[in-house]
């Protein structure tokens, strides 16, 4: 009954216009062959991650993509390019192809990123976009046209909205930093003197949450929408943060895992989690998989170190945007699908 309830819920998201668009033990790495290694760090990992498992790599020659998304009634991934400013689309039988090229058209000067970043569904299905160019979030309506849903705080334009994801409640929680901005903080573009995390509310109320992480990044909510992740993507300080939801915001905030100490490539960003609330996150090297608890159980390692993941086909599956490539691997954990 379970499966059929979400089964449905995702048949019922996705409006017949975007159907259309798209159509057109020890701590040592597994050998064998595949794209990449896991690399297995607690006992735990068995249960999410099987001893077979294997990285496939789908498609590659990008520049550097991120945000994917999956869209259940058509089985296509979004991602997003974000130095080339396309959004593309990915199918198992058509392989990757452009899917709005280009996304931003406007004056370029004083911008260091104009591409769009993260992507999500709302709860009618239809895609918003976190654009670094136009400095908002956006709405793609069913005639091809983008709605506004944010694009300042108190009068004030967004540094560079770069992740999303809804709560259960309708909320879309996002980041702001400034990496669309030339000279990030130093931009004389920027009209916010901090790089927040917000929530935009359902009848279109904003609320900023945090003005206090130094550069919040990835942002993904637990299976139970009590504790919101946030990613600090600062290279002097390489962090996960916690916070526990309140009626009024956020609370309680702490580290959930300090990576500032790691020598690979790569800094926290995009997230996702699993029914159990496991946090499958993008690090230093890989994806990071943490238990609720913060323990640290093994990372997965691609080719490529990737920007961002998200859930697909049946739920099991977990896309990897990585740079040049996009990567996939299938897990024994179902992924929490709004």
């Amino acid at each position: 009954m379970k499966r059929l309830r979400r089964t449905l819920r995702r048949t019922l998201r996705l409006p017949c216009v975007l159907v259309a668009l798209l159509v057109a033990a020890a701590c040592v790495p597994d050998q064998g062959p595949g794209a990449g290694f896991i690399l297995r760090v607690d006992p735990r990992l068995d249960d999410l991650v099987p001893a077979d498992a294997r990285i496939e790599k789908l498609a590659d020659g990008f520049v550097f993509i991120e945000g994917p998304v999956w869209i259940w009634d058509a089985s296509v991934l979004l991602f997003t390019d974000v130095r080339d400013n396309i959004i593309y689309q990915w199918t198992e039988e058509g392989g990757a192809s452009p899917f709005i090229a280009p996304v931003f058209l406007g004056d370029p000067t004083g911008l260091r990123s104009v591409s769009p970043n993260g992507l999500t569904l709302d709860a009618s299905g239809q895609l918003i976009i976190a654009e670094h160019g136009n400095r908002l979030i956006s709405r793609l309506e069913a005639d091809g046209t983008r709605t506004t849903l944010v694009d300042n705080y108190q009068g004030r334009r967004l540094n560079s909205p770069n992740d999303v994801v809804y709560g259960l409640d309708g909320w879309l929680y996002f980041t702001d930093p400034p990496y669309g901005l030339e000279g990030l903080e130093e931009s004389p573009l920027r009209e916010l003197d901090f790089n927040g995390i917000y929530r935009l509310g359902p009848a279109g109320e904003l609320q900023l949450l945090n003005r206090d992480q130094s550069r919040p990044n990835g942002i993904v909510l637990s299976p139970d929408d009590l504790t919101l992740y946030v990613a600090n993507s600062d290279e002097n300080l390489m962090v996960w943060y916690a916070y526990d939801i309140v009626e009024s915001g956020l609370s309680e905030p702490r580290v959930f895992y300090d990576v500032s100490d790691q020598l690979a490539t790569g800094v926290p960003d995009g997230m996702t989690v699993d029914l159990a609330g496991n946090l499958f996150a993008t690090g230093p090297g890989g994806v990071w998989i943490f238990a609720p608890d913060g323990t640290h159980l093994g990372t997965i390692q691609p080719d490529e170190v990737p920007a961002n993941v998200a859930w697909g086909d049946d739920g099991y599956t977990l896309y990897m945007t990585a740079r040049t490539g996009l990567y996939r691997i299938r897990l024994n954990t179902e992924g929490r699908i709004l």
